[in-house]
């Protein structure tokens, strides 16, 4: 699974009240089970069986706020918005054309005011980021340095 990222655990750190996570690419949970212990509800998405069924059973031993879908994310289907969508690494392993349409598609399940957490190969930054500024939503990019683009989604209006 690896250690959790610096920079999402500050995030997560820096929130004051419970929120909906949706997990792209989660694998075993690496982040989605530290997101939980700290109250937040996620939702992983990954096309492992294997890694959803070890995030699921390590969230179900812990009492833990997580679900899971087995799902290839090019065509998942999702209900709702999420205060914040995570992905962390995970869009560099499909071509680009697929990496933004995932991008595109996904970006419409955040909630206003919500936030985008993206972390990907450096090379693939600029792409994301035009996929973020052509978003019919309003975003505001918060922070974008390396391979990291956190954005928030401005208020409908």
């Amino acid at each position: 699974m690896g250690k959790a990222n610096a920079d999402i655990s500050a995030f997560f750190e820096g929130l004051d009240h419970p929120v909906r996570v949706l997990d792209i690419g989660c694998g075993q949970g690496r982040d989605a089970l530290p997101i939980a212990r700290r109250g937040h509800a996620v939702l992983g998405i990954d096309i492992s069986p294997a890694g959803i069924e070890a995030m699921l059973a390590a969230a179900l031993a812990e009492g833990l706020p997580v679900t899971g879908q087995v799902a290839d994310i090019r065509d998942v289907r999702i209900d709702g918005t999420f205060d914040i969508l995570l992905i962390n690494r995970t869009l560099h392993m499909l071509d680009r054309k697929d990496r933004t349409a995932v991008l595109s598609h996904m970006l419409g399940h955040v909630a206003a005011n919500g936030w985008l957490l993206l972390l990907d190969e450096r090379s693939n930054m600029p792409g994301f980021r035009s996929v973020v500024e052509a978003d019919p939503a309003d975003w505001s990019i918060d922070r974008q340095k390396g391979g990291l683009l956190f954005a928030q989604r401005q208020p409908d209006g």
